[in-house]
């Protein structure tokens, strides 16, 4: 079955960069949307940004212009680049890959910490 991993997270200062990528054990990028999710302490996971296979994005609006989600195809892989990051970003990411058919195919790594302090 569909797994995912997750890595690149830490803690890095408000205004720096920081790249996650997110590993997927089968081929699914020809049929599913992948996508980066985040959960604060105490706040509902959202949507941070997805890709589906043709290369359409959706990007949160508190994320426009500072992240860019990118997928390789080749390699399994999706990878979410975090700029100018903010104190409000600090979360646990989660990547996702879903099917664009049915919601009963919704996979989910484990997540990893961002931390964005001074």
């Amino acid at each position: 079955q569909v797994q995912l991993v997750e890595s690149g997270g830490g803690l890095v200062q408000p205004g720096g960069s920081l790249r996650l990528s997110c590993a997927v054990s089968r081929n699914i990028f020809s049929t599913y949307v992948m996508g980066w999710y985040r959960q604060a302490p105490g706040k509902q996971r959202e949507l941070v940004a997805t890709m589906t296979s043709g290369g359409t994005t959706n990007y949160a609006d508190s994320v426009k212009g500072r992240f860019t989600i990118s997928r390789d195809n080749a390699r399994n892989t999706v990878s979410l680049q975090m700029n100018s990051l903010k104190t409000e970003d600090t979360a646990v990411y989660y990547c996702n890959a879903r099917a664009t058919w049915t919601a009963a195919y919704n996979y989910w790594g484990q997540g990893t910490q961002v931390t964005v302090s001074s």
